[in-house]
């Protein structure tokens, strides 16, 4: 098969990045590309864990140019990394700041004022090199790697920007967006939605990225107006809820793009009225990397994207076709309704069974959080103990509400059997930067507000 180019963009002189209001052009790009491979030391797996979104994409690049595979784990806690240096022996981390990484070499992204090296051609790779490798979040259990190549990743990213018609002239039917589009992520790169979604995505389709990764309502407003028009903001539910919950006003948006967990029609409304963008959700699992969109706004269908179908085996639903070379099972609960359609009702791990009843902790959570006053909250079910009753918990950050309240307003929506026992009240959640709640997270969380409560600390049960 033909070698796959790193970028799509045909003049040296197109945009391919903004760092801050400085545009970055294609002949400085690949200028810093060539200068950081040269830096790279011979190793076959990295770390790629620059802050900053443009040197996270010559750093991949640069990676691929000497034949060395990305690694994306879920976290950056020291077990993690202590697994990431046992399976991969003289891993090395980039870094564009320094960072605490127990033990782990660090090489230093290269200065900017370094003298250029001369542009050259774009490099292409072949399309079965890996490129990355992927992790599952951690969720359900110890991560497990997951290989992607260059064709299938580089696949992807123009199968999505053809969706929302993010690629020039090659516009789908009901398309959106517009050639020239600035993509703009409060997720990291390093998360393999951000890097499919903000890296690849602009890299692979003439588009160009945003160099910072905004967390606050006010830095996301920031960043959007660096850029002169054309803006396509990726992001999560998680900072969906803030910017709505905030006052700040975005300047004019193409498009919202928002994953890493299913989003209530409720809240897709609210923020399409708000920011007069359509919003538009990706579905995807770590062993098949994207799969498929949907509107929100209309209906819980979600359609596959190019050249992606769906087989049913068993009692399972499998996807195969365009960007995922091998077939794979869903990792979620899915209703197949034809070969390129399907409705989600949840993950596997997510089903609870309580005195003989069923339920999701997904379902559970939307109702939690649907709660007026409840700024965030998450259904935990604990690991079995012996002779003892596992029972569901609640953790909650609800400032203005009362305990007595907040179980009524449960009461009137969810059966008497999932009301939470314990219930804590807390300032705020651990999330990790794409919004997720790893299980491991959770399981330590649980038991800092189970010590606390029984010092006497702020945190409380509900009986």
């Amino acid at each position: 098969m033909a070698a796959v180019p790193f970028l799509s963009h045909s003049d040296p002189d197109e945009v391919v990045a903004f760092r801050g209001r400085r545009t970055v052009r294609v002949a400085e790009f690949l200028s810093d590309l060539r200068r950081v491979a040269a830096s790279l030391p011979a190793r076959s797996h990295l770390l790629n864990f620059c802050n900053d979104r443009y040197r996270f994409a010559v750093g991949l690049g640069a990676a691929l140019s000497r034949g060395q595979v990305s690694l994306l784990p879920p976290t950056q806690t020291p077990e993690m990394l202590a697994q990431m240096q046992q399976a991969y022996p003289g891993l090395y981390a980039l870094t564009d700041a320094p960072q605490a990484l127990h033990g782990i070499e660090q090489v230093k992204y290269p200065d900017s004022e370094a003298a250029p090296a001369a542009p050259g051609p774009v490099p292409e790779f072949a399309p079965e090199q890996v490129a990355v490798i992927a992790f599952t979040s951690g969720s359900t259990g110890r991560p497990t790697p997951h290989p992607k190549s260059w064709g299938a990743i580089a696949h992807g990213a123009a199968g999505e920007a053809l969706r929302f018609g993010l690629c020039g002239s090659e516009r789908s039917h009901g398309s959106i967006g517009k050639p020239g589009n600035v993509l703009v992520g409060t997720v990291p790169p390093q998360h393999m939605y951000g890097l499919e979604s903000t890296v690849l995505m602009a890299l692979r389709n003439s588009l160009a990225l945003h160099a910072a990764r905004p967390f606050y309502p006010a830095d996301v407003r920031a960043a959007l107006e660096d850029i002169p028009g054309g803006r396509v903001l990726v992001t999560t539910p998680v900072h969906l809820r803030a910017l709505l919950a905030d006052s700040v006003a975005l300047p004019a948006l193409e498009l919202i793009i928002c994953a890493t967990a299913p989003l209530s029609p409720e809240m897709a409304a609210q923020a399409e009225a708000r920011f007069k963008a359509p919003l538009h959700e990706v579905y995807g699992f770590t062993e098949a990397g994207m799969v498929a969109t949907r509107r929100t706004i209309d209906g819980p269908l979600w359609h596959t994207l190019p050249g992606v179908r769906l087989r049913e085996h068993g009692d399972t639903v499998r996807v195969h076709g365009g960007h995922v070379p091998n077939e794979v099972a869903f990792s979620d609960l899915v209703e197949m309704r034809d070969a390129e359609t399907f409705v989600l009702h949840g993950r596997n791990a997510d089903l609870v069974n309580v005195a003989g009843k069923r339920s999701s902790l997904a379902y559970l959570n939307h109702q939690l959080n649907s709660i007026e006053g409840v700024e965030d909250g998450v259904f935990f079910m604990p690991d079995e103990t012996g002779a003892e009753v596992t029972r569901l918990t609640a953790f909650v950050v609800a400032p203005g509400l009362s305990r007595q309240a907040l179980i009524e307003a449960l009461q009137a929506r969810i059966d008497l059997v999932y009301l939470p026992r314990p219930l804590y009240f807390v300032g705020s959640l651990p999330r990790n930067a794409t919004g997720k709640l790893p299980r491991e997270v959770l399981l330590r969380f649980a038991a800092e507000c189970a010590r606390r409560k029984a010092s006497g600390g702020r945190t409380g049960d509900a009986a």
